[in-house]
């Protein structure tokens, strides 16, 4: 098969993204049809080249089999998610957060809350998915924007995912950079304490316009939780039980079911009638809330492993689609021309932060987002002097965190299932995503707080010397 060029390859990008655009965006689909529909489409115009099947499948094979662990993990938090409402813990968070949390500064308290939690746990799919649940439980009843909760939710667990030394995506940022992880969290606070403190700023603000705010509906809300299910201290257990797993650093797995075992416990000795037929129903299918409430019916009755299928689909997807165009060279030829040019750091920090967004928007894939600029950019940020951690920097500002604001990304269609909100409602309220590469493009035009390497300090110095020594003599 003849090369793809770079004119092909941009053709092929720009059919995909307004293929994705216009079916998600314009008739409001869900993401897996325009994505197979991208997909068929790619592989009849690889056929009409000559690719064989055994190449296209070998893509396919090769972008799937990255996915294997995360979705089991994705697996494993729908069942978390129902036992963890069943056992009453879900409940009894919303309950204790009806007492701590203050409804005039809610959204800056969702803020907080999810930023140090994903910070302790360092990930924020879980965060999302419990603490994040529960907060988005107690918006509902305080009637707010859905939304704007939503984007407090994720804000923060994407924070304390990017911060985390415990986080899948700032160990695989930093690998891929050839970084030192710690040194690499200590150089991203240049462009993400700035990105935090205005987050917190405009959730702040906005936070402020709460104050019709009716405590009747938080108390009749905190009384049918009460009555419904088991919202005691004792439901702290598991959440401790998974700060302790993060904190012996654990991976991921082990902690997910050593929790759903111990909520199952609970379950049984709250319920000691429950039958086993209905734990497996439970856990297959999710939790049903039937309380008499409808707004609480509505949002806890949720879970379970089939609440996780339609992320799985668009997981193994969105991966095969990206297999495929790594395989046959597509986005590499993208994005060669643009690396031989970029001489000035400014350029370049800009440019890998939208290479990381246009593999959002392309692949879906956070993992991906990281890998393939990474990978990419490597040589031309050691060309022009820059330190690998700031390349793991921009990585991460361009890459993982943008993932949550793409609908047919894996991140992003895992959380509008998780909280029922869809990706375009909360996107323009997820304000730390969209300030991180803000701040980032800053960094790189301004050279504040840009990492370079040593020898290129050293040899700037002396240039600099030189030429003040130079002037004198003159």
């Amino acid at each position: 098969m003849k090369k793809i060029n770079f004119q092909e390859s941009i053709a092929i990008l720009i059919i995909m993204l307004v293929i994705l655009g216009v079916g998600v965006i314009g008739f409001g689909l869900s993401p897996q049809v325009p994505v197979l529909t991208v997909i068929g489409l790619i592989m009849g115009w690889l056929a009409f080249r000559k690719v064989s099947w055994k190449e296209i499948t070998d893509g396919i094979t090769e972008g799937i089999s990255t996915a294997i662990v995360p979705i089991f993990i994705f697996l494993l938090i729908g069942s978390l998610i129902a036992v963890w409402i069943k056992a009453g813990i879900i409940p009894s968070l919303m309950v204790l957060g009806f007492h701590l949390i203050s409804a005039k500064f809610f959204f800056p308290s969702v803020f907080i809350v999810c930023s140090l939690v994903g910070l302790a746990i360092g990930s924020g799919f879980t965060t999302v998915s419990t603490v994040g649940l529960a907060l988005f439980g107690m918006g509902a009843t305080l009637g707010v924007n859905p939304a704007l909760t939503a984007g407090a939710i994720i804000s923060g667990a994407v924070f304390g995912d990017k911060m985390s030394p415990l986080s899948d995506s700032t160990n695989l940022a930093s690998a891929v950079a050839g970084s030192d992880l710690f040194a690499h969290i200590k150089n991203m606070m240049w462009t993400t304490i700035p990105a935090f403190v205005l987050s917190l700023i405009i959730f702040a603000f906005l936070g402020l316009t709460n104050e019709g705010t009716s405590m009747a509906a938080i108390a009749k809300t905190s009384a049918v939780l009460t009555k419904n299910f088991s919202v005691s201290w004792w439901a702290a257990l598991p959440i401790v039980l998974m700060f302790v797993c993060a904190w012996r650093k654990l991976p991921a797995i082990p902690p997910l079911f050593l929790n759903i075992f111990v909520s199952i416990v609970m379950i049984f000795i709250e319920t000691p009638n429950f039958a086993i037929s209905k734990l497996a129903t439970l856990i297959e299918s999710g939790f049903v809330a039937k309380t008499g409430n409808k707004a609480v019916d509505a949002l806890l009755s949720r879970g379970g492993i089939s609440s996780m299928m339609g992320t799985v689909s668009l997981i193994v997807m969105t991966l095969a689609l990206g297999g495929i165009l790594m395989h046959e060279g597509i986005i590499e030829s993208a994005m060669k021309p643009l690396i031989d040019r970029l001489k000035k750091p400014g350029r370049l920090v800009t440019t890998t932060i939208f290479a990381g967004i246009g593999v959002n928007l392309f692949v879906g894939e956070q993992y991906l987002s990281v890998i393939l600029p990474g990978n990419a950019f490597r040589k031309a940020f050691k060309q022009i002097g820059l330190s690998p951690l700031a390349l793991s920097r921009v990585l991460e500002d361009g890459g993982s965190v943008i993932n949550y604001l793409i609908p047919w990304g894996v991140a992003g269609s895992f959380v509008a299932s998780t909280l029922g909100v869809p990706v375009l409602h909360f996107l323009p309220f997820t304000f730390f995503s969209l300030l991180s590469p803000v701040f980032s493009i800053l960094s790189g035009f301004t050279g504040v707080g840009l990492k370079w390497a040593p020898g290129h300090q050293q040899a700037a110095k002396q240039s600099n010397a030189n030429k003040t020594e130079n002037a004198v003599l003159d």
